[in-house]
């Protein structure tokens, strides 16, 4: 889902006009960067809420090189969805992964024996 999305579902759900949808959405949307900008965490009951962590600086390892490096401190973004929201969206979720994982399995069960049979002609 986009803005246009957002704006046509406000649109449909409002009854509003499409000017009035898109001054609706951009409002939102600034009111809660202006917030997260000055500091304040945006908190939405059902949905989550977004705000800024200050990280620390640390020391880190270059996996190429095995060398230490400093990483400076900063400031992240990070949106933490509400326990309802998370819920939602594992359930949704449930049904597909079994069934990912059993034919996944069963792909890699049926590929190890033609593999054998493959290494077996090259040997003679």
């Amino acid at each position: 889902m986009n803005k246009l999305d957002l704006v046509r579902s406000a649109v449909d759900r409002l009854e509003l006009s499409r000017r009035d949808a898109v001054a609706l959405i951009d409002g939102v949307f600034d009111d809660i960067q202006a917030a997260v900008i000055s500091g304040d965490p945006v908190k939405i009951p059902g949905f989550g809420q977004f705000k800024v962590r200050d990280r620390a600086a640390r020391m880190a390892r270059n996996p190429a090189t095995g060398e230490q490096v400093k990483v400076p401190a900063k400031r992240v973004f990070k949106f933490l969805p509400a326990k309802a929201l998370k819920e939602a969206v594992m359930s949704k979720r449930g049904g597909r992964g079994t069934a990912r994982k059993k034919a996944a399995s069963k792909a890699t069960a049926r590929k190890a024996p033609a593999a054998r049979k493959a290494a077996g002609r090259k040997k003679r």
